[in-house]
């Protein structure tokens, strides 16, 4: 049973959680703009595998991290696809592990950039798209947070989990401003998932921590953000769902 409605933007869709949700959405009936920064062959793969579900997908080069490439981005998507109703805010990097007395200005921008700075810029772009009062006809905005947003990676990816919390934040935020304005805000904190993200060996040590005993696939994290995406939740905003084996 499909349930899109129109056309979705997906920031990072070229692999992991983001190609995973892609996918999942165009199965939903959704037409899937996939937005990737360098890796053009995984994200034509994705754009492949869309169309096999049935609907249009189209991959579009853009650094979600510069005002005027997102205005690019969502430009390109709706002159091909039509207007977008739905954005799945995904773009997201960690630096190598460490502690926070290791940590630099250099590191701490380029995480803050992408996945922090990028999550309000790409919001803000579908806010003027999509909100009535900009004359749009509403939508739909999933942020992908992680769940290191509340455990806080000590050790680890502080930095990360910083930039996740304020992702975290923004949902919150942004829910509130433009709920009366026919947008909702949603996100979705995935916690220890297999993909690329996770420097070699950690999901290894790290994957039974959680009670259900394992690490998560991507396609597990997918159908929640589907589902956000969906009139299925037509009466959730300001609303952040953990996908996280319990941990």
């Amino acid at each position: 049973m499909t349930e899109g409605r129109g056309v979705v933007l997906v920031t990072g869709g070229s692999r992991g959680i983001g190609a995973a949700a892609s996918l999942a959405l165009a199965a939903d009936g959704w037409d899937v703009g996939v937005n990737y920064r360098t890796q053009a062959d995984e994200a034509a793969r994705v754009v492949k595998a869309c169309e096999q579900r049935g609907g249009r997908a189209i991959a579009v080069q853009a650094d979600v991290t510069e005002a005027d490439q997102i205005e690019r981005l969502f430009d390109a998507v709706t002159a091909e696809l039509g207007p977008i109703s739905a954005v799945i805010n995904n773009a997201g990097v960690v630096s190598p592990a460490g502690r926070v007395a290791e940590y630099d200005a250099e590191r701490l921008d380029r995480v803050f950039r992408i996945n922090a700075i990028s999550a309000f810029l790409v919001a803000g772009a579908a806010v003027r798209r999509m909100s009535t009062a900009y004359g749009g006809d509403g939508g739909v905005i999933v942020n992908v947070s992680s769940r290191a947003a509340v455990l806080g990676s000590a050790g680890e990816y502080v930095d990360y989990a910083a930039s996740k919390a304020a992702v975290d934040a923004l949902t919150t935020g942004l829910a509130n401003e433009v709920a009366k304005e026919g947008v909702r805000v949603l996100g979705v904190r995935p916690g220890l998932i297999q993909t690329d993200i996770h420097e070699p060996g950690r999901l290894d040590r790290l994957g039974a921590t959680p009670p259900l005993a394992r690490p998560g696939k991507p396609e597990e994290v997918a159908e929640v953000i589907a589902f956000l995406a969906s009139t299925r939740s037509s009466y959730m905003t300001g609303t952040t769902v953990d996908v996280s084996g319990g941990r």
